[in-house]
């Protein structure tokens, strides 16, 4: 798939550009995304070069990853990321960080609703899945006020910087956003007791 835009009523969510390597090197210094995220801790330009130049466009080229730059406008500095990834059988998981300077504005709540609302449009998308490692709660409560449904803990589910470490996982379903799915739903009946 080509890279695609979306927008919302405050942001762009657009393709990187080679050029961001140095913008994305020096948000990545943050101590808070080198401990949430997988990416690599101490994180060099060499890394931000490899993640825009083999991870993003390889993740476009093969359909297996799609990552978006956040900006408040087209052109921007970038604010966050935020990416689809890992499909299988229909359902997609969702990763993200954000600048911190630009934390606590809503900009990736709106950035995880705009996404969603593509993946179950365009990507026949049949779930949304959300999973952050047990102690992130800044990642929780986006996910949750996205509304995604927190549905328990994977022990061992989450490898990050060689230790595997316990997950939440949480997910999004087309209809949570009042959207058709792509398949006709039938959930589990729930015994009285």
């Amino acid at each position: 798939m080509e890279p695609t835009t979306l927008t919302t009523e405050r942001l762009t969510l657009g393709p990187f550009a080679p050029e961001d390597a140095a913008e994305v090197h020096t948000i990545c210094q943050d101590p808070d995304i080198q401990r949430w995220t997988t990416i690599p801790s101490p994180y060099g330009l060499q890394d931000a070069e490899f993640f825009l130049s083999r991870i993003v466009q390889d993740g476009w080229r093969t359909d297996t990853e799609y990552p978006f730059a956040v900006r408040l406008h087209e052109g921007g500095p970038i604010l966050a990321a935020i990416s689809l990834h890992n499909p299988r059988a229909g359902s997609w998981e969702v990763g993200f960080w954000t600048a911190k300077e630009h934390r606590g504005r809503g900009y990736m709540t709106e950035s995880v609703l705009a996404l969603a609302r593509w993946a179950f449009t365009d990507l026949a998308c049949t779930r949304l899945e959300w999973r952050a490692e047990v102690g992130n709660t800044g990642s929780r409560a986006t996910a949750e006020k996205a509304g995604f449904r927190i549905e328990g803990v994977l022990r061992s589910a989450l490898p990050n910087k060689g230790v595997l470490r316990d997950a939440w996982v949480g997910a999004l379903l087309p209809s949570d956003l009042g959207l058709p799915g792509p398949l006709p739903y039938l959930p589990a009946a729930r015994s009285e007791s």
